[in-house]
């Protein structure tokens, strides 16, 4: 008799152990439930602090601009400057005139800086306030665009770098789940396995397009790897998953068309943050992997922090209000830098509609005013403040014989071209100037090097080649005059193979030496102006 209610009694000892884990489990998931809803509330309280702020400092933008330069001159600045306060704004540029980034010239090893703007990007000791105001509108226009979006544990991000310019203050940081915690947390890896594994998202994060654009490309290099690992699972990340692994084997052997909302039924939204020279990137992803998903910039990011406030949030080119401050923020008109004379800036609410500019900000640290070779647009204002499209980065132009082909017209001729190429969609691409190879050139006329990245097709032809330099031709009457004269050449293309580009990024990120694109934003110039870069791709061009 006793044998009998010892063997029962060991067979019920483990019911109350089991009991009291999916209580814990209960109480667990109730609790983040609640603080979700709560950060949820507080976050519609904050937005509604933050945008009667915006409405303050946008609707007198004069008086909001004079408050942060005299915040920049109460700071530490290592110049020397006057005693006492300089009583307006004249004063201070006259008394602090614009400093211009630095030159290289081109060097015979082409191992150092060549012909590239080498910005000297102001570090702010300004109080973050612009940035934290961001991130809170941004989260809020999220939600509000997207409902549903914000739920728990329904944002994923793929990257190591936030799209975000801040994190969210304590109460709201419920709503971003930014990435796994723990050892191995740091690993690229890591982050697209556990996004894997949660088949309901409705958010994927990135820090840049181009960045989005290796996640993916490495995914589909890499699908039956990552496969397996999701179906084994990961300690402390994700539990075995092999119903999920074999959906995702499904989905991943159909191609990359679409995928993303293949993988994530739910998804809804991808947020990236927009720090300039990014369309193709964004073309090749919503035209491929993101094909029928919107992207959500929250701020146009450049040196120094947090320039503007994105406005039109489901567009592919959105627009920007630029933010009084801080950091400083003066236009230089696009008129004034023909001018042999000092250019003369604008504040923002001396911005006209229509006209392009160059922002120029003020490093607060030593009161430098320089010029970032960001040029915008004015498209339209918020009360008093100026809203601005990015246009062009002018470091990224190309001039072999006066032509200055910028940024914006050789990547709409070079798009424009491959839409004529049958089955071609444009993944990536640079180019550089012929002169820069010296002795490796051909001997031909000065011309451009054109290097990228396709889908659909395996070489090119000829008729390929010709079509870029006609392209090139009917955007450019310049370059049209100079290529009939035969001052310059046709233009050299060449098919890189699959994550060449990705590779050079790489290359360029773990490059021990200071190279001035790889300070912030992070990413890949279009032109390259080092010759050991140029030659590390025509090592895989493939045609």
């Amino acid at each position: 008799m006793l044998l009998p209610l010892l063997l029962l009694l060991l067979l019920l000892l483990p019911l109350p152990m089991l009991w009291w884990q999916k209580s814990h489990r209960t109480r667990k998931a109730w609790g983040q439930t609640l603080q979700h809803r709560m950060a949820l509330r507080a976050l519609g309280w904050a937005a509604a602090w933050e945008q009667w702020r915006l409405e303050q400092s946008t609707r007198h933008v004069h008086q909001s601009q004079k408050q942060v330069l005299h915040r920049c001159l109460q700071g530490p600045r290592t110049t020397t400057c006057p005693l006492g306060e300089i009583p307006d704004l004249n004063s201070f540029r006259n008394q602090f005139p614009l400093v211009w980034p630095r030159l290289d010239p081109y060097s015979k090893t082409g191992e150092t800086d060549e012909g590239l703007a080498m910005l000297e990007h102001p570090q702010s000791n300004s109080p973050p306030w612009d940035s934290s105001q961001v991130a809170v509108l941004g989260f809020n226009s999220l939600k509000q665009s997207y409902p549903g979006a914000l739920i728990p544990g329904g944002t994923a991000r793929l990257t190591l770098t936030s799209p975000w310019p801040c994190s969210l203050p304590w109460p709201l940081q419920p709503l971003a789940w930014a990435c796994p915690s723990g050892a191995g947390a740091g690993d690229p890896r890591t982050l697209i396995l556990v996004a894997l594994g949660t088949r309901g998202l409705r958010v994927l994060e990135a820090g840049t397009a181009t960045e989005l654009l290796d996640v993916f490309s490495c995914l589909g290099a890499d699908w039956e790897e990552l496969v397996e690992a999701v179906a084994a699972g990961m300690p402390g990340f994700l539990p075995p998953a092999p119903t999920r692994a074999a959906e995702l084997k499904t989905e991943l052997e159909q191609g990359p068309q679409g995928l993303a909302r293949r993988l994530w039924p739910q998804l809804q939204v991808v947020v990236m943050k927009d720090a300039g020279g990014q369309d193709v990137a964004k073309a090749a992803l919503g035209n491929t992997w993101c094909q029928g998903l919107p992207f959500f910039s929250p701020a146009y990011i450049a040196a120094g922090g947090v320039i503007g406030l994105n406005l039109c949030l489901e567009q592919l080119k959105p627009g920007y209000l630029l933010l009084p401050g801080p950091p400083f923020v003066e236009l230089l008109p696009a008129w004034e830098k023909s001018q042999e004379e000092a250019p003369s800036t604008l504040l923002l609410g001396e911005a006209l509609l229509g006209e392009e500019y160059e922002l120029v900000l003020t490093n607060d640290a030593s009161l430098t005013r320089c010029p970032l070779g960001d040029m915008v647009q004015v498209t339209g204002f918020y009360n008093q403040c100026p809203v601005v499209r990015f246009v062009r980065r002018l470091s990224q132009s190309l001039n072999v014989r006066g032509e200055g082909i910028s940024e914006d017209l050789f990547s709409g001729a070079l798009l424009h071209a491959v839409g004529l190429w049958p089955g071609a969609k444009l993944l990536d691409y640079c180019c550089a100037e012929s002169g820069i190879l010296g002795s490796f050139s051909d001997g031909s006329a000065p011309h451009y090097e054109v290097f990228v990245e396709l889908r659909g097709v395996r070489g090119l032809s000829e008729d390929h080649r010709h079509k870029l330099d006609h392209c090139l031709q009917e955007a450019s009457p310049t370059y049209k005059s100079l290529r009939f004269r035969g001052s310059i050449g046709p233009a050299q293309v060449h098919l890189v193979g699959p994550g060449g580009f990705r590779e050079l990024r790489a290359l360029l990120s773990s490059s021990p030496s200071p190279m001035p694109f790889s300070s912030f934003p992070p990413g890949m110039p279009q032109i390259l102006r080092h010759r050991n870069l140029i030659q590390f791709l025509l090592r895989r061009v493939v045609s």
